[in-house]
């Protein structure tokens, strides 16, 4: 069968299309700057790659032109072809621990929970709407990026806050990068052929860590917002909530700046300047301090939350996971952390490190034999995560 698989922005539409159950990539795109000036599509189907400017008033116009991209480039002879469309939305808050198949009742909740996820979830719910109009025979479905950590214990997603906040409000952690987490924990649960104990270090623009248990997330770095945890590309990750009064009263400024400067001017970018990977580790490699200090507190950061789940899990852990862009690609970042875990028993080869990058077709284990926990570089597939769960609730 073919299903979509669907991720909707707010001013973006990324799409693929799938032969399911063979996972055989027909088609895949993304439609950008959807109700501003420039917007375009980027295609890519049958190896060519297609791009062009084109009007895009709302995300009706996005669909529309996807579909009629699917038929003109001959990728199915009619949209009935389409049997599914699965979608990521970033947020099921309390009430989705697995993906769902959507009916009205599931629009209504995933939009009373958008207060949650202002940026994300109306976002999500344009993109369904105008799948469900365009295409009504397809089935679709609702993949959760909080849903694989609702596993947590009720002691791990509370905070130390009063207590009615959670009842009234929902304020616990959340967790997010789900379906990256979960793909990673099916790929190893396929290699080690056991339910396994993992620590997963998802490094990114958005950085997160997950503690799995036999299986199941049983912690997560990120909290009620994905700004928690450790440093990210621009943002702080957990600070001392004191210092945003402190701050907005000596720079006179109010909340909404200060919540700016966290999100977009800190982490990686309020320390070094820069927040792209490839650039800081260039500057790293010419020993600019501003670079090598980020650098040593971005992977002291990472460091802690290992740490902390190595305790969690009672030194039970049957591999270290890097995945995501940076854990991905980035042997500088990789080396720094693993070397800051010698205490544990963590070794590096340092050849297999180097030579490890997910983009030029290299995943494995770059640990050495003697340590004490495998450590793997492995490529994440969050779409591809999307159309297999979409597929389980087809079939």
């Amino acid at each position: 069968m073919k299903l979509l698989s669907v991720n909707a922005g707010s001013s973006t539409l990324k799409f693929r299309l799938y032969e399911m159950p063979e996972e055989k990539l027909l088609m895949k795109g993304q439609y950008e700057r959807i109700g501003l000036e420039g917007s375009c599509f980027n295609l890519k189907v049958n190896g060519e790659k297609l791009s062009s400017l084109v009007e895009l008033k709302d995300h009706k116009d996005a669909v529309k032109l996807l579909l009629e991209h699917l038929l003109e480039y001959k990728v199915v002879s009619s949209l009935d072809e389409i049997e599914a469309v699965g979608h990521r939305v970033v947020h099921g808050g309390n009430k989705y621990s697995k993906s769902t198949a959507i009916n009205d009742r599931v629009l209504l909740e995933v939009e009373a929970i958008s207060p949650l996820a202002p940026l994300h979830n109306p976002a999500a719910l344009k993109g369904i709407r105008a799948f469900m109009e365009a295409i009504p025979n397809a089935l679709n479905v609702a993949c959760f990026d909080t849903a694989f950590h609702q596993t947590m214990d009720e002691a791990t997603y509370l905070y130390p806050v009063p207590y009615e906040w959670y009842v009234k409000y929902d304020v616990r952690k959340y967790g997010f990068h789900g379906l990256s987490h979960k793909f990673i924990t099916e790929q190893m649960t396929d290699t080690l052929a056991k339910n396994p104990n993992l620590i997963i270090c998802h490094i990114g623009s958005g950085c997160s860590i997950t503690a799995v248990k036999e299986g199941k997330s049983i912690d997560t770095s990120m909290g009620f917002t994905p700004n928690a945890g450790i440093m990210m590309g621009t943002r702080s990750g957990d600070i001392d909530y004191t210092m945003i009064h402190y701050i907005m009263e000596k720079e006179e400024r109010n909340l909404e700046w200060v919540d700016k400067k966290l999100n977009f001017d800190s982490g990686l970018q309020g320390i070094a300047g820069m927040s792209d990977l490839r650039d800081i580790d260039r500057a790293y490699e010419a020993n600019e301090q501003k670079v090598v200090l980020a650098i040593d507190m971005y992977t002291n950061k990472i460091v802690d939350y290992i740490a902390k789940y190595y305790v969690k899990l009672d030194g039970c852990v049957d591999a270290i996971c890097f995945t995501a862009g940076g854990g991905e690609n980035d042997p500088i970042i990789r080396a720094n952390v693993i070397k800051k875990l010698r205490s544990l028993g963590v070794t590096l080869d340092e050849e297999k490190n180097n030579a490890t990058i997910v983009r030029k077709g290299v995943e494995g284990v770059i640990s050495k034999e003697d340590s004490s926990i495998p450590v793997y570089v492995l490529g994440t597939d969050e779409e591809l995560m999307i159309a297999r769960d979409t597929y389980d609730i087809c079939c």
